[in-house]
């Protein structure tokens, strides 16, 4: 039988900086002067909502009424996004490393490795309000709600589950490889971030000049730029910006005492594991709403 582990995930929460690690993976490793846009990065990329794999899965038009109808099809469809390429490739996901509703959602038998991008949740919040189109109160309802699920006019569904959930089905999950790499620490230290990336888990030689000019090229500058002249594609529909902010820290102006206090009650544990440096200051924010 074929081995099909060739997918390495990039996996992440929506809003979490998928979108920017896929941009800076293809000007680094595709051909100078190649590298996609950001309305065409499946030149580099594949994701696992693509309707025509799940068309060709489907043996005709792929539609889904429901979540099961869809888990019929997904294990084909990654098996068809698996075999697309004769090594190993990146595959874009939003949903949870967990078996749902009795399937693997991450097939092992399709899967090489994973990189999980992950970012906090404060920040998160109202980027992610953005994405849903909702309000801030509404988006923290959903990101702590452990049935969250989101899906495209045709029923190619995402199972998101809760953002804690959903880090530590990627970052716990028994026998897979993974890289975790955080937003802010891409925010802050991109050629450090980045550089660890290839050369300690892709196991790529790292070429400074040309990890410099795919940082460059990926700015979130950039990024808003080719969005204001070209739209982008993967914009839900009603979102104004995809790329609005992108900046860490944006929660202090975004959110109310109030929001923190219910972020920090939502997911203590998960914050005290991965951002233990917002503890203090967010403690003191959210104690504004006593005050």
């Amino acid at each position: 039988m074929e081995d099909l582990r060739r997918i390495i995930w990039l996996a992440s929460y929506p809003k979490s900086g998928n979108t920017w690690m896929r941009s800076l993976l293809a000007h680094y490793m595709m051909p100078a002067g190649q590298a996609p846009d950001i309305n065409n990065l499946r030149q580099f990329t594949t994701g696992d909502v693509r309707q025509d794999f799940f068309d060709r899965a489907a043996g005709g038009s792929f539609s889904a009424g429901d979540p099961e109808e869809w888990l019929k099809v997904r294990p084909r469809a990654l098996r068809l996004i698996a075999a697309s390429k004769p090594d190993h490739h990146f595959v874009k996901t939003h949903c949870q490393a967990i078996k749902f509703m009795g399937v693997d959602l991450i097939p092992p038998e399709v899967t090489a490795a994973a990189i999980y991008i992950i970012r906090n949740p404060f920040d998160l919040a109202p980027s992610f309000a953005r994405h849903q189109n909702c309000d801030i109160d509404t988006a923290i309802e959903r990101m702590a709600n452990p049935d969250t699920i989101m899906g495209t006019p045709a029923g190619i569904y995402e199972a998101l589950g809760s953002w804690d959930g959903h880090v530590a089905s990627w970052t716990r999950a028994p026998g897979l490889p993974r890289h975790v790499v955080r937003y802010e620490d891409m925010l802050a230290r991109p050629g450090k971030t980045f550089s660890d990336l290839l050369s300690k888990f892709l196991r790529v030689q790292v070429n400074k000049p040309k990890l410099a000019r795919a940082i460059k090229a990926t700015s979130f500058a950039n990024m808003q730029k080719q969005e204001r002249e070209k739209g982008f594609a993967e914009r839900p529909e009603g979102m104004q910006n995809f790329f609005a902010k992108g900046q860490a820290g944006v929660w202090r102006d975004d959110l109310t005492p109030e929001q923190v206090g219910r972020i920090r009650a939502a997911f203590p544990k998960t914050i005290e594991e991965w951002y233990p440096e917002m503890l203090k200051d967010t403690a003191e924010f959210a104690a504004g709403a006593q005050a």
